[in-house]
């Protein structure tokens, strides 16, 4: 599993930057064994994208954060047009597939091509709801 899935997870799993996230429930949400991910989250701190404390959980770093804000806004863009334009009959899985993948420029045109979610959406990521 790549990187981003783990950063991806952690994001979702927390408003507060100061959160932290229990390994358990991360390896839950990326579908992954307790002990995989641990080995992921440490590899993710060596990067400087997390910081870990064992029993503690896991919080994203400023790096972390900005990363996997920017993950989980090409995630949504990617969702969007597989479920609103193509009709794809499970967009999250083949969004989450296309993670990484995509160049910026084609993100920001499949972007335009649909309408965006209101501001109340859970589909916004955290922070940029009203």
């Amino acid at each position: 599993m790549d990187a981003h899935h783990y950063l991806r997870a952690v994001y979702r799993l927390t408003d507060d930057p100061e959160e932290r996230v229990g390994t358990g429930a991360l390896a839950d949400a990326v579908e992954r064994s307790p002990a995989a991910t641990t080995g992921a989250v440490q590899r993710l701190e060596a990067r400087g994208l997390l910081d870990y404390e064992p029993y503690q959980g896991v919080r994203l770093t400023a790096d972390g954060r900005e990363r996997a804000a920017a993950l989980h806004e090409e995630y949504e863009t990617l969702r969007r047009f597989l479920d609103g334009v193509l009709h794809i009959d499970d967009p999250d899985e083949e969004a989450a597939a296309l993670l990484g993948v995509v160049s910026a420029d084609v993100l920001q045109r499949l972007d335009e091509t649909v309408i965006p979610p209101p501001d109340d959406s859970p589909e916004r990521p955290p922070g940029q709801r009203d």
